[in-house]
């Protein structure tokens, strides 16, 4: 056992460890021997640039060079020309007196000159301005004449077109007038046919309600209209109906529904419900006047007809107050007539 362990402690490889350090070595020598090369390019190309920027600014100078030597020529030439207008230019000012003492002496030549032009342009402007005014005052006087002619021609032309518009409006107007007078013809034959037939319908109505209402001989016919005592039908100053004013109210209302159920609704018609009083003044908080007390009446008649099925849109109540007397005088027979309630069957 002793003597294999020493075996192996002499036969050690060194080799490998030697190889290692030999590659290192060698990685190490490639890798400086790059970053010279890499230098030595990075130089050669910077050394390149900087030779081509020297000969640019080299060629750069020369044509400074050149443009000095220019100037330079320029400038000597310009230093002659300074030189030819100096002596020009005292030439010049020997010349420019002498032409100032000529224009002096010529000055005062055209002043006398001037003196007398104007006097003669100061004649000459006085006549034309007369001659002037002469002709202004013709061309303006043949100015107006050309406007008014212009004006009358135009106002010959507009009288025309209106002579032509009131022919043709009269025209359209006698056409109108004639369609109107048709239709106005049309018109009243129709009112005159609704007037008749509303005339037949009340001439029943009035023929059946003077049937209805013929026992009582209180109520009276004037004309046309019912006239309805307002005893029969109210306490005296008072608005509120009475039992036997709503048992006459209820024959005439069911008079109308019968009569209404047989007029075409064309026909315009409506029941007159006209309330009036006698001379004798009122005054209560109700009623202040005899107006406010016949107005009431009426209209309790028309809400009382209302309420028995007669449309209210076919009623119509008005109150008179004193002032339409079917009797004259202050007896108490004439007071009771005025006292009453009319009803009228007629058109809206």
């Amino acid at each position: 056992m002793i003597g294999s362990k020493r075996r192996s402690r002499s036969t050690t490889n060194v080799w490998p460890g030697f190889v290692d350090a030999l590659s290192a070595l060698l990685m190490l020598v490639i890798f400086m021997l790059l970053i010279y090369v890499v230098s030595q390019l990075y130089l050669s190309q910077t050394l390149s640039d900087r030779d081509t920027q020297l000969a640019r600014l080299n060629a750069q100078l020369d044509e400074l060079s050149e443009l000095l030597g220019m100037e330079r020529s320029r400038t000597e030439a310009l230093e002659e020309q300074m030189i030819t207008l100096q002596e020009d230019y005292s030439s010049s000012l020997a010349r420019n007196d002498e032409l100032v003492s000529s224009l002096e002496s010529t000055r005062e030549q055209l002043m006398q000159q001037t003196a007398t032009a104007e006097a003669q342009a100061e004649r000459l402007a006085r006549m034309e301005q007369s001659m002037a005014q002469k002709d202004d005052m013709s061309a303006s006087q043949q100015a107006m004449i050309l406007r008014l002619s212009n004006q009358i021609a135009s106002l010959r032309e507009q009288l025309r077109k209106i002579a032509s518009a009131l022919e043709l409006q009269e025209q359209m107007t006698a056409e109108k007038e004639e369609e109107l007078a048709k239709v106005s013809q049309r018109l009243n034959t129709l009112l005159a046919e609704r007037v008749n037939e509303l005339e037949q319908y009340q001439s029943e109505f009035f023929a059946r309600l003077r049937d209805i209402l013929a026992t009582n001989e209180n109520i009276r016919i004037v004309g046309d209209r019912f006239l309805l005592p307002s005893e029969l039908l109210f306490a005296s100053g008072s608005a509120e109906l009475g039992e036997d004013g709503k048992r006459e109210l209820d024959k005439l209302a069911n008079l109308l529904l019968d009569v209404a159920s047989k007029i075409p609704e064309d026909v315009d018609w409506i029941l007159r419900v006209d309330g009036h009083t006698d001379i004798v003044p009122i005054n209560t908080p109700k009623f202040p006047s005899n107006w406010e007390l016949s107005t009431a009446r009426a209209v309790a008649v028309v809400r009382y007809l209302a309420a028995q099925g007669v449309p209210e849109r076919r009623m119509v109540a008005a109150g008179f107050g004193e002032f339409f007397p079917v009797a004259e005088g202050t007896s108490p027979e004439a007071l009771r007539k005025n006292r009453r309630i009319e009803l009228k069957l007629t058109d809206r």
